[in-house]
């Protein structure tokens, strides 16, 4: 037989597209060549395969191998094409036989011995395969607990060349057991019971878990507002199925799945440092653009600590990431679009010196001033909650209980689950997880609102208080309190502390 072929997956963005890999082995001097815009690791392949085939006690072919991957107009990047690469050799040349590896995706970096390496990306490219309608996926080893996390398609592992040569003579087997999945909630070792005092601010976290907002919390330092930023995640229910799915693809690609059970069931928390670039938040990159903090975030919460020392370029560049939920990134030879559905979170000083009490504050009025620059009005009108951390005082020492994260977090699964059965009705609001993804014309549409209830935003809007999409976003945590309340509809004093929520008082 002098053609093979095999099936690999190219990623894209984070999701895989489908790689046909033709293998042809003929008369001519001996060499390899790869055709199918390859990057330089698809390129380097063809040494690490040539070495791992002999080393594996099999017989490379002596003639001529072209090797192709089609589509030839798609960028092929990675050094998970040497295994199909191999086995499409292998196949051709009579080595192998070809029945075994129909409909197979095949994926793995070889080493000169013929060890099968793992590779990111697993989840996605199998994914794709089973989506393609391909029926068996061989992986490394070391990646099987993630190609099992896919189902509709078999999936096997390989530790080695020699083993896959093994299973396809049928006189082996290749890895069939992964570690179980374990179940349950992976608990951080925070709670929401160690933040003492600062009830307005709790209160403000509560709301903002239960209706998906984003809020910003300011005050001096040690007063709280980290502390109060990090338990929110423990506020917020499990992923679903897909939403664990999204959320696992992109850390795969990443490479940042680690133990044996690799699905994120817990909502992904990330904090960059405020030296952050915009690239390494929003994503980006030179030739190949690579997802950044905001992407690591989907389906989670993103924290930026310290807001104020970012730069002003690095911050707005995330008010259309917050209103289209995606970040496209344009490159000569691509498109990238990233999903970034997260909860934002930001903490800051009140100033730069960051005095607790304003009769001790250093800064002058031109450095308080500069000091928020960053933090724009169009940013600041994205935000829908604004709390302030206040002084303890000798409330650190308090005996009062108070309520853990696990109490608040079966309020907040309530609220979102009422959230969720109403808004099923809207078939514009398909889709929409809690009330800061349900559209502003839906939340203006929607029936039982009291004209005592809207008064209040109408005057603020004719007042210039409120802008309409403040309008909105007021309405939305308005809709957070009445289901927190267990109400059918917001009242009037939902309305009024959704305005002091917001700041809007």
């Amino acid at each position: 037989m002098a053609l093979g072929r095999t099936w690999a997956v190219t990623l894209q963005g984070v999701g895989g597209q489908m790689v046909e890999v033709e293998a042809d082995v003929g008369r001519g001097l001996p060499g390899v060549s790869i055709v199918g815009m390859g990057d330089g690791a698809v390129m380097q392949s063809r040494e690490r395969m040539r070495a791992a085939v002999v080393n594996s006690g099999l017989t490379w072919p002596p003639g001529k191998v072209v090797l192709s991957l089609s589509p030839a107009a798609v960028p092929k990047r990675g050094s998970g094409f040497d295994l199909p690469l191999a086995i499409g050799t292998l196949t051709a040349s009579g080595e192998l036989p070809a029945a075994g590896f129909e409909g197979t995706l095949l994926m793995g970096e070889l080493a000169l011995d013929g060890r099968v390496r793992p590779v990111r990306g697993v989840l996605p490219a199998v994914l794709a395969a089973r989506d393609a309608g391909l029926t068996r996926a061989i992986v490394p080893a070391a990646n099987l607990a993630e190609a099992r996390l896919v189902g509709g398609i078999d999936t096997a592992g390989a530790e080695s060349l020699r083993m896959i040569a093994a299973w396809a003579r049928q006189s082996g087997s290749l890895v069939a057991e992964a570690p179980r999945a374990v179940g349950g909630r992976a608990d951080d070792g925070t709670d929401l019971a160690e933040v003492r005092g600062q009830e307005d601010c709790r209160r403000a976290v509560e709301v903002a878990a239960a209706g998906g907002h984003a809020m910003i919390l300011r005050g001096a330092p040690g007063t709280g507002k980290t502390m109060l930023a990090r338990r929110l995640p423990g506020l917020l229910p499990d992923l679903g199925e897909q939403e664990a799915l999204e959320a696992t693809a992109i850390h795969s690609v990443m490479g940042r799945l680690l133990g044996p059970d690799p699905l994120l069931r817990r909502p992904p928390f990330v904090a960059p440092h405020h030296s952050a670039s915009a690239a390494s938040l929003v994503g980006g990159g030179n030739n190949v653009p690579r997802p950044g903090a905001a992407t690591l975030a989907h389906r989670g919460v993103l924290f930026l600590d310290e807001c104020a020392e970012f730069s002003g370029r690095v911050l707005d560049s995330l008010r259309t990431l917050l209103e289209d939920g995606e970040v496209r990134i344009a490159r000569r030879d691509e498109l990238s679009v990233f999903p970034t559905r997260f909860q934002l979170v930001m903490a800051a000083n009140d100033c730069p010196c960051g005095s607790a009490r304003p009769v001790e504050c250093s800064c002058t009025p031109d450095a308080r001033r500069r000091y928020g620059r960053a933090l724009t009005g169009p940013l600041r009108d994205r935000i829908d909650i604004s709390a302030r951390t206040l002084p303890l005082g000798s409330g650190l020492f308090a005996a009062d209980e108070v309520e853990d994260s696990a109490t608040v977090r079966a309020r907040v699964a309530a609220a979102r689950a009422a959230a969720a059965a109403r808004w099923v009705a809207y078939p514009d609001a398909a889709g929409a997880r809690a009330n800061a993804d349900v559209p502003g014309r839906v939340l203006r549409s929607a029936t039982g609102l009291s004209r005592d209830a809207l008064r209040q935003l109408n005057r603020a809007l004719t007042h210039g208080v409120l802008s309409p999409r403040g309008v909105d976003r007021c309405l939305r945590i308005a809709w957070t309190i009445a289901d927190l309340a267990g109400a059918e509809v917001p009242g009037e004093h939902h309305v009024a502390e959704a305005m002091v929520l917001r700041g809007e008082d």
